[in-house]
């Protein structure tokens, strides 16, 4: 399968994930490989965590879009969504604007989602599939809550069609949904690392999202995955080594091949528990991840994407 093609499968893809799988990297990665697949891109981020911005080294994005370039060079767009800007705006269209600031100086929509939870979610999914309808982006890539929250962000709209007889939300919780159910719109990415209780809590979300929300899920991501180098043994010292590093030198690859023997593991536990296609991104050794190690990984998963569509193929 061509990059293109699956990247542009699914007007939406939600990333999420257990808080530690690098969930808001991977979201980066997407749109980085997207733009390089020649997609017009948007990048999200929910209620303003700033994670994206300061992975690509500028200010926390605001609500209204920026531009950004990519470890290639093209560019993206990039927004942050919050409930209360997105309230602001559909107040704002609908002639309500000097009622619509003092809701939120007031603090009436605290009050509101409290009374009503799922109204903070909805108002973000509906900005979501206001900005899918509008047709301006070949993919919106949406760095989603941590793996818990996702489910109670996502399941927004059945509570409230659940709870709500009639109404505009109602009505915002219906559409909603029917973005949600439909995989040529709307996908969900899970993202973990090959390590036992982030792929245990994958499988969980995993299940939890077909069942209760009925959204379709896209290959799951599996990040930072060790290899061990071919060739590489515990007792294999290079030529010209001090003999006094040797030990030092046995311990690291003893202690690498361990962690790829391990992920491994993980990774077809995973396949087993869990029938979909993988991808799978390499660790990367470096503190500072910048433009161009999301450039790296925006490689490795288009590579990934061409490898599952060659096995389906």
């Amino acid at each position: 399968m061509l990059p293109a093609e699956f990247l542009g499968s699914s007007k939406v893809i939600i990333v999420a994930g257990k808080g530690g799988v690098g969930k808001t990297v991977v979201s980066a990665a997407l749109a980085s490989a997207a733009a390089d697949a020649g997609l017009r891109t948007l990048l999200v981020e929910i209620e303003g965590r700033a994670g994206l911005a300061s992975l690509y080294g500028v200010e926390p994005f605001e609500y209204t879009e920026v531009e950004l370039t990519t470890g290639a060079g093209l560019t993206i767009r990039a927004r942050s969504l919050t409930a209360n800007d997105a309230l602001l705006e559909y107040l704002d269209d609908h002639g309500l604007r000097r009622v619509s600031r003092r809701l939120i100086h007031t603090g009436a929509l605290d009050v509101v989602a409290t009374t009503a939870p799922g109204i903070r979610d909805i108002l973000l999914l509906a900005k979501i599939k206001q900005l899918e309808q509008a047709g301006d982006f070949d993919l919106i890539v949406v760095d989603a809550p941590a793996a818990g929250h996702a489910i109670t962000f996502l399941r927004s709209a059945v509570g409230l069609v659940d709870s709500v007889s009639g109404g505009p939300v109602r009505h915002q919780a219906e559409t909603v949904l029917e973005m949600l159910g439909d995989s040529a719109r709307c996908q969900v990415m899970l993202v973990t690392i090959p390590e036992e209780t982030p792929v245990n809590e994958l499988v969980d979300t995993a299940y939890r999202l077909e069942d209760e929300v009925g959204v379709s899920l896209a290959p799951v991501v599996v990040n930072a995955r060790w290899d061990a180098p071919e060739g590489l043994a515990a007792e294999t010292t290079p030529p010209g080594i001090d003999p006094e590093a040797d030990d030092a030198l046995d311990d690291a690859a003893r202690f690498r091949l361990d962690r790829a023997r391990l992920h491994a593991e993980q990774i077809n536990r995973l396949g087993a528990a869990l029938p979909l296609p993988q991808l799978t991104l390499p660790f990367l050794f470096t503190t500072d991840l910048g433009l161009d190690g999301i450039q790296v990984l925006a490689n490795a998963l288009t590579a990934a994407i061409e490898q599952v569509g060659a096995v389906k193929g």
